[in-house]
């Protein structure tokens, strides 16, 4: 599995623990679409950057970091086809995969602490789409 992920210069701490953390994960690749710069920076252009990966089936999922989560993954979600979710907490990760089939996980670097952020990633890596009911209404989100 492919996993691309971005941040702006506010999620460059949280990214590094995140990095580490996905190292330890057996038959995982991580695209890393930066920054890694602690200049101020744009969160659009990473939140676009990591969308188009995983639209285009280059990587089969994204996490992005900015501040809150909100602004860079408000961008990833104007690439078609992405259905991208700001989580604080690992229940709604895990609920945004078995019933919205998330493809992109918006974390808040100023919002949640390291631990907290893998435990919601890793509560969002093994959740599965569940389909059946929630098939349809994903299809009705298609533009």
């Amino acid at each position: 599995m492919k996993i691309a992920i971005g941040n702006d210069h506010v999620g460059i701490e949280l990214k590094a623990a995140i990095l580490n953390h996905l190292k330890t994960k057996p038959n995982l690749e991580v695209i890393d679409c930066g920054t890694n710069s602690l200049e101020r920076t744009d969160y659009p252009i990473y939140g676009k950057k990591v969308a188009k990966l995983v639209a285009n089936q280059v990587a089969d999922l994204g996490i992005l970091i900015c501040g809150t989560g909100v602004g860079i993954t408000l961008a990833a979600n104007k690439v078609p086809n992405i259905r991208a979710v700001v989580c604080s907490e690992p229940y709604t990760a895990k609920l945004s995969k078995e019933h919205n089939n998330t493809n992109i996980l918006g974390l808040g670097s100023r919002v949640v602490g390291s631990n907290l952020a893998l435990m919601i990633i890793d509560e969002w890596l093994a959740a599965k789409f569940e389909g059946g009911r929630h098939k349809k209404r994903i299809d009705m989100l298609e533009v």
